[in-house]
């Protein structure tokens, strides 16, 4: 069997590493808000290349943190408007809406996958405090016009990097465009604890103060509660497994490259739309995604052959019972919905073997 991720091979790779560092935690006796944490921290904002770096529970807190800390700052305040992709992870929304903030969801590019951002102008009101953009897939959402429109409206962008740590735009990594951004480092990320974790990361001195505070129950000193905050802490272990992985991100991601590369070389298939992208350092391949009709057929043919394959998200946000509330029904979102209905993920992580990319390869071509 071709596994779709194979987790224990990834970090069979920094095996002698990773159990060092577990047995320095143990034995340390500390396991929150520690060193480990700080050097995470301070590792994270090397890589980015500045800013500030707050580490988290999670992805969807990362996302969380950052729009409750402009609340408490005064940018933001209940009933505002946030600009979201509508094919995003439900995880964006859950970040918006946790805040007493309203979604407006904008279709993607049905090219890319990522956010039209020719769409982002007309759905601008008065209550539009903020952009999110999700670099899915892991590729970088981003282009000059959208620095330009938000600089036009005074409006904040904020990044959910979650899939694309290591992509760059003009240089720049993804995570360091915007106003701040939400990182998630489950196990099956690019950059993966073994376990949950995240981070937010940030240019904004103020605003990171108010989100290392709101992490840890709204507090700064201990005892000394500041806001109403919530238990969002990167626990010991994590961070030092997260040390020791980051140091590898960038040829982990050169990898997956090279398997995008071999996959958009020799899948020869006109019933098959591949991903499309337009600078290599802009895409890390956290998933690569084909689009197909009879996908649910396809999914079953490579099974029964031996691949393991995804789908990534087989129902939109808008038409998830969570936000039926919203009022949107089938039809609304046709691009969405179609992406939702074709899209397939194919195998790839940093240990796959060219036989195995040639027997997909093959597989594919039949069709």
């Amino acid at each position: 069997m071709i596994k779709f991720l194979d987790l224990q091979k990834i970090n069979n790779q920094y095996e002698v590493e990773l159990k060092k560092v577990a047995s320095e935690v143990i034995d340390s006796g500390w396991y929150l808000l520690g060193e480990r944490v700080n050097k995470f921290e301070q590792d994270l904002v090397s890589y980015q290349k500045g800013g500030h770096a707050i580490a988290v529970a999670n992805g969807l807190d990362a996302l969380r943190l950052i729009l409750k800390g402009y609340i408490e700052l005064g940018y933001m305040s209940e009933g505002d408007e946030i600009i979201v992709p509508a094919n995003t992870y439900i995880a964006s929304l859950l970040a918006i809406t946790d805040n007493r903030l309203k979604p407006v969801l904008i279709e993607p590019d049905l090219k890319t996958y990522n956010l039209d951002l020719n769409l982002i102008e007309s759905k601008i009101t008065p209550k539009t405090k903020a952009i999110m953009v999700v670099h899915l897939y892991g590729k970088i959402s981003w282009s000059d016009d959208l620095e330009k429109l938000a600089k036009k409206y005074d409006l904040k962008i904020i990044e959910d990097n979650a899939q694309a740590i290591g992509a760059k735009w003009n240089g720049i990594h993804s995570g360091n465009l915007g106003d701040a951004a939400g990182f998630s480092f489950y196990p099956g990320k690019n950059l993966g604890a073994l376990g949950d974790s995240g981070a937010v990361t940030t240019k904004d001195e103020k605003l990171a103060k108010v989100i290392r505070a709101l992490a840890n129950y709204g507090s700064a000193q201990k005892y000394v509660n500041e806001y109403q905050g919530l238990n969002s802490r990167m626990d010991e272990i994590q961070a030092a497994f997260l040390s020791v992985k980051l140091k590898y991100i960038d040829e982990e991601n050169l990898r997956r490259q090279e398997i995008a590369d071999y996959y958009l070389a020799n899948i020869k298939n006109e019933k098959i739309v591949l991903p499309q992208f337009h600078n290599k350092e802009e895409h890390v391949w956290h998933l690569f995604v084909i689009s197909l009709k009879n996908r649910n057929e396809i999914q079953s043919y490579l099974l029964e052959n031996g691949v393991q394959s995804l789908i990534h998200y087989p129902i939109p946000p808008h038409l998830q019972e969570a936000y039926s509330s919203l009022g949107y029904k089938v039809g609304d979102f046709p691009i969405t919905e179609k992406l939702a209905d074709t899209c397939l993920s194919l195998p790839l992580w940093s240990d796959l073997i060219e036989k195995d990319l040639n027997t997909i390869v093959q597989l594919l071509n039949k069709i």
